[in-house]
């Protein structure tokens, strides 16, 4: 059973390995200015990051422990964690809103000349006003801010055994409610109150959070799987989708699951058949050494999605959907502790499609689910 929170090691383990290639890289410090970086390196819990007004800083040095720059509403949640050097302004200060504090301790670890690392792949951004940015450049010069060389970015993509298990524990509420959909889904509900049933079934499952609930309904499969809930009824016939990502201590899952409203049509049965097939050849072909195209091309060559199929899953951890994609073009090699979801689609015609969606975990004697794959038929309600 998953524990919350992590212990120290976990936090210096992964300060080592950040560390070793800021060397290999020839970085001074790394500047991490958001929730999944910031929480990575420290431990550091919250929704208050739902507040835009703040902004918030850690420096990972090239050596020592990360030091946390950050508005002083935030001084006792961080003094809870690993970090022991927190350096704090009143915030927000329209005048100097923590630029100051901040360069002064990039100042203090870099030197004259150092070079700063700073997230800057796909899924990465930089999380403080432009006009901040650009007042740092100017105050650090010489110094430079620097790409980080996708340090942050390759340190998240593989997951501890820890990282796992919480994974794993938000997998398991998210089945545990998806088993009890029928409670909240019939003929005549609009699709708006199954959204409020499930999350509510999802909270009382053990879920911390559910940040995100997507679905659809219709008639021999849905539209897209992006769209808020409408207050249209569920009718005989309707495929339901539902798809969360669900948050237990700050790990999310992320997968769906399809229901008939009665008995499938023999075109709905046929389609969730080669859902299924579709998600096991995916995972056999999720083994350590192969590409994340490997993965595109075991999926899409049953489903025929086509060439602009969109990606058909992506790794998961701290935020529902992370680097890298399952994509033809994505080359990126699978390790043991990568943790991502498969998520084939199909074209169920006239204009609709089905999707199903799972969560695995890279070993390196193969993969397991994560969460509970039943491949069989399309639940009925």
């Amino acid at each position: 059973m998953a524990a919350r929170g992590f212990p120290k090691a976990e936090f210096t383990a992964r300060l080592a390995r950040a560390q070793a290639a800021m060397a290999a890289n020839g970085l001074s410090a790394l500047l991490l200015t958001t929730e999944p970086e910031i929480r990575y390196f420290t431990g550091f819990l919250t929704r208050f990051w739902e507040s835009p007004t703040r902004v918030w800083f850690v420096v990972v040095p090239a050596q020592g422990d990360p030091i946390a720059v950050i508005p002083a509403i935030g001084a006792h949640l961080m003094a809870q964690t690993w970090i022991s050097d927190i350096r704090t302004w009143r915030a927000p200060n329209y005048a100097d809103d923590g630029i100051g504090l901040l360069c002064e301790t990039l100042a203090e670890v870099c030197g004259p000349h150092g070079h700063i690392g700073l997230p800057d792949q796909m899924e990465t951004h930089v999380l403080m006003p432009l006009s901040a940015l650009r007042r740092l450049e100017q105050m650090l010069l010489p110094r430079k801010l620097v790409s980080d060389a996708a340090i942050v970015r390759s340190l998240r993509m593989v997951k501890s055994e820890a990282e796992i298990a919480k994974i794993a524990r938000a997998c398991g509420i998210a089945d545990r409610a998806y088993a009890r959909v029928r409670e909240v889904a019939h003929v005549g509900t609009p699709l708006s109150d199954v959204f409020r049933g499930f999350q509510g079934l999802c909270l009382a499952e053990g879920a911390d959070f559910v940040p995100y609930v997507a679905g659809a309904a219709g008639q021999g499969g849905y539209g897209d799987v992006i769209s808020p809930a409408t207050d249209d009824q569920l009718v005989a016939g309707d495929v339901l989708m539902l798809d969360t990502g669900l948050i237990w201590d700050g790990y999310f899952c992320d997968f769906d699951r399809n229901y008939s409203l009665g008995a499938p049509s023999a075109a709905v049965a046929a389609a969730n058949g080669k859902l299924m097939e579709a998600t096991q050849a995916g995972f056999e072909a999720a083994q350590v050494g192969a590409t994340m195209a490997d993965l595109f091309h075991a999926m899409n060559d049953i489903v025929n999605a086509g060439p602009d199929a969109g990606r058909l899953g992506h790794g998961l951890g701290m935020k529902l959907t992370e680097w890298p994609s399952i994509i033809a073009q994505d080359h990126t090699v699978l390790e043991a502790g990568m943790v991502l979801t498969l998520e084939p689609g199909i074209d169920t015609g006239a204009g609709k499609i089905m999707v199903h969606e799972e969560n695995i975990v890279i070993g390196a004697s193969g993969p397991r689910f994560i969460s509970d794959f039943q491949p069989a038929s399309i639940r009925v309600i």
